[in-house]
């Protein structure tokens, strides 16, 4: 599983990793009972902390992403999916509130809002390709 992360941004390393790995639950990218990185490799993978990894790993537990396999690690909950998508769907509005009371507060004019939402939307697809995913 790849993970991006930004060591300087706004968002806490842990939080990162809870939220990518619900997107990929979300998205199909992880599935039920699909077995994620142990707390070290992927510490190991990101050079970062392992307490991070198992912070991100024991939030992904309480939220009811991931299950531990006893004496094996952690797998994803076959019952995650639409806790996942909720998550994300969460995720997506709040960055879209924010960007909306951002452009307003600006200047920009609904209509404005509406020919650069379409315009990105158009030029995302078309980098998506016929599958859907991004590149």
């Amino acid at each position: 599983m790849f993970f991006s992360i930004e060591p300087g941004g706004d968002v806490p390393i842990y939080e990162q990793i809870v939220r990518q790995v619900k997107l990929a639950v979300a998205d199909g990218v992880l599935v039920g009972g699909q077995m994620v990185p142990s707390v070290r490799q992927l510490a190991s993978e990101l050079a970062i902390n392992p307490n991070t990894i198992a912070r991100a790993y024991q939030q992904l537990q309480t939220d009811l992403v991931l299950e531990p396999l006893r004496g094996r690690g952690m797998i994803v909950r076959r019952d995650s999916v639409s806790r996942c998508t909720k998550a994300r769907n969460s995720l997506v509005g709040d960055a879209v509130r924010r960007v909306l009371v951002d452009a307003l507060s600006g200047g920009m004019t609904p209509e404005d809002l509406r020919e650069l939402f379409e315009a990105e939307l158009r030029r995302q697809a078309e980098l998506a390709g016929p599958n859907g995913s991004t590149k």
